[in-house]
């Protein structure tokens, strides 16, 4: 199981609102809704780290790429990732991917009240754990994260953490797609926290502190060049595997972007600017759209 297979869960929840059937062997129907939600409560539970002692490397919001199972009798056995630097450290675009992909679960069943009380409070539990890692243990001061919390070469970088990130250095990579995913989610659960009775402003200023160094004209990551087709530079696909461009000169991939990267870019921007309006409020299942 992905961690980044849970913002996926949207194609679920809205087949389900359109009436939408899904058929397993001997034509067995599938409840579209129940699918989601156990995919959800089941990524929360394995993918998302509580600091309850789950083992020894159990900080609190760290995130695993993947959960893996026992094919034989469905036993967990243990993290892995294909795109971090270890099972045992945070890759910053799944950490996004939850993050995001929580809050807007949290939104749907706010509006559709479909699941229980325990099932809500774990699924919040979940996007606020991963929110806290974020602000906390991933993001350099400017809200940008490095690819990996793990990456070796960080221990090169004393202190990266009270500093902009820098993406021309020489040991790791930012990855400038993770910020513009986590900006999302970050500003949707402070709305989500307030709606709860809880202080959300500090999810939701990170957020607004994540898109502005994105989106500065005088910064270093949105592209202004006629000749370049990204609109987000410095976005990192697969660092393990070495397919990221590394400009010549340089020794760590940056300068390239993605279409995750644009496209979450753009949307986050839209949501802030539906907010700024006073429009109604933007979600993935059509709540509130003109």
């Amino acid at each position: 199981m992905f961690v980044d297979t849970i913002r996926t869960l949207r194609a679920l929840l809205l087949a389900h609102l359109l009436g939408h059937s899904l058929f397993e062997e001997q034509d067995a129907r599938v409840d579209l809704e129940q699918r989601a939600v156990q995919h959800a409560l089941t990524t929360a539970a394995y993918s998302i780290y509580f600091g309850r002692g789950r083992d020894a490397y159990d900080v609190r919001g760290r995130t695993a790429h993947e959960s893996l199972f026992n094919a034989a009798n469905g036993t967990y056995r243990g993290p892995g990732t294909q795109q971090g630097y270890s099972p045992f450290s945070t890759w910053s675009r799944g950490l996004s991917w939850a993050m995001l992909g929580f809050a807007e679960l949290i939104e749907f069943f706010d509006a559709h009240g479909s699941i229980d009380t325990a099932q809500r409070d774990l699924l919040y539990e979940a996007a606020t754990a991963a929110s806290d890692f974020y602000i906390a243990h991933a993001a350099a001061a400017d809200g940008v994260p490095y690819w990996d919390t793990g990456a070796p070469g960080l221990a090169s970088m004393t202190g990266w953490e009270t500093r902009a990130a820098a993406p021309h250095n020489d040991f790791e990579p930012v990855d400038s797609s993770a910020a513009a995913i986590a900006a999302q989610g970050l500003m949707r659960l402070g709305r989500a926290a307030a709606a709860r009775g809880d202080d959300g402003s500090r999810y939701e200023q990170a957020g607004l502190l994540v898109l502005e160094t994105l989106i500065n004209p005088d910064g270093v990551y949105l592209s202004t060049r006629a000749n370049h087709q990204g609109l987000l530079l410095h976005s990192v696909y697969h660092r393990p595997n070495g397919w990221d461009y590394v400009p010549s000169g340089s020794r760590m991939p940056n300068g390239e972007s993605s279409m995750w990267g644009d496209y979450h870019l753009r949307e986050a921007a839209l949501y802030v600017k539906r907010i700024a309006e006073g429009a109604p409020y933007l979600t993935f299942f059509g709540r509130g759209l003109q």
